[in-house]
């Protein structure tokens, strides 16, 4: 009986194995450039908005926080709208849900550059934020289903660095057509190109092999969202979502604030090429899974989060070297500690993949809200030494939670 049930579950395991698209194969390099175009596109129209805050503020007679809101209110929307968009793909399947989603946020986006007041951008905003969450929380439980397990890490790496890209683009891109052009035009433009890359990420994307359909049942959903709370490990991880996201974005936002003042001076163009920072996330983010894979995702977490410290603290100097190598190391830190705890994720349990995938991404878009707007007090009262000293508190609070970590709870 021993040896036909372990007969049964090998058939099964080579199954299932047979099913995954394996590395280098055709259908390979389809999913990779298509998720690469989508994380693209996704983060180039939530990120593009971010060097055009200071120009709100001075239009519509907005503080640093009330202008903040035009990004916060996108991820807070996008946050809420994972919990919606997760168990809507189980009907609909993971790739129409990833495709129409980016559509209609390009076209939200298309339409955002003719808004004329500050309540219209908002509102579309908040419009653009909820259709993506369809990219944001499928995207990884698209490749967690149909990669092989072995190269699942590496082409998770490869989606965050096309959002990492589309990230920098988004930012560079903005900031010289603000400054040659209008704000407008940035969101036409990239709403055009984005439409386009939908289109293209619908046709190329390879259809779902191993997805299986069901249907909706509420009182089911709620239950099975409740149920990664009692794991340990899950809590930990989602709080610590929360916390890398919302310190990334809070740095970001506000450190163009304290650049353009004395003693800086700097222009906004000068303030765009900040974003080619983001490019080292292109290559970090892969190569953190052979860190992980070598030296434990427990012992990575704590040494990017004393990476990402190392960095707040150079940026407390009035130095624009060590103001910039700071951001660097932030950078370098925050994109292993994303990398390691979303593929983490991936793998804690097959039964509710969907559930904790979902809530990781919530709250780790939540922290991006929260913080983006609750930091700009501390900016707006204090400088940076409040934004400093806050941004600090947050990640030793981190490192505190990730050394509760039990080697039981540690899952490779």
């Amino acid at each position: 009986m021993l040896i036909k049930k372990k007969i049964k579950n090998k058939n099964i395991k080579n199954l299932y194995s047979n099913n995954c698209i394996k590395y280098k194969t055709k259908d390979f390099y389809k999913v990779v450039i298509s998720l690469f175009l989508v994380g693209f596109s996704t983060f180039s129209i939530l990120y593009s908005i971010q060097p055009i805050l200071p120009i709100f503020s001075k239009k519509f007679f907005l503080t640093p926080s009330q202008s903040s809101l035009a990004l916060s209110i996108s991820t807070i929307s996008m946050a809420v709208g994972i919990l919606f968009m997760s168990p809507v793909s189980h009907i609909y399947g993971r790739r129409k849900i990833i495709s129409f989603s980016l559509f209609c946020s390009s076209i939200f986006t298309i339409i955002c550059s003719f808004s004329h007041t500050w309540l219209e951008i908002v509102f579309m905003r908040a419009c653009i934020g909820f259709t993506l969450s369809g990219v944001t929380s499928v995207a990884i439980l698209y490749l967690s289903e149909e990669m092989d397990i072995k190269i699942l890490p590496f082409c998770i790496g490869l989606y965050i660095s096309g959002n990492t890209i589309g990230g920098f683009i988004g930012r560079l891109f903005s900031n010289i057509i603000v400054r040659f052009f209008s704000w407008r035009l940035v969101f036409f433009i990239i709403g055009c190109s984005s439409l386009f890359f939908s289109i293209v990420s619908f046709i190329n994307l390879p259809q779902s092999k191993n997805f299986k359909s069901s249907s909706l049942n509420f009182k089911c959903i709620v239950k099975n969202f409740l149920l990664p709370f009692k794991i340990k490990i899950c809590r930990i991880l989602f709080i610590s979502g929360f916390l890398f996201m919302g310190c990334f974005v809070s740095l970001f936002n506000y450190i163009s604030y304290r650049l353009i003042m004395k003693p800086f001076l700097l222009n906004q163009i000068s303030i765009s090429f900040l974003s080619i920072i983001y490019l080292i996330g292109v290559y970090v983010s892969p190569k953190s899974s052979i860190l992980y894979m070598k030296y434990g995702r427990k012992s990575i977490l704590i040494c990017a989060l004393y990476i990402m410290i190392f960095g707040i603290f150079l940026t407390f100097f009035n130095k624009l070297i060590l103001i910039l190598l700071g951001l660097i190391c932030f950078t370098i830190g925050f994109f292993i500690a994303h990398s390691t705890a979303s593929s983490w994720i991936s793998i804690l349990t097959k039964k509710h993949k969907l559930e904790i995938s979902s809530l990781y991404f919530f709250f780790y878009y939540l922290g991006s809200s929260l913080f983006g707007s609750f930091i700009g007090i501390f900016w707006f009262y204090w400088g940076w030494n409040g934004v400093f000293f806050i941004l600090n508190f947050i990640l030793f609070s981190s490192l505190y939670i990730i050394f509760n970590i039990s080697n039981k709870l540690i899952q490779i």
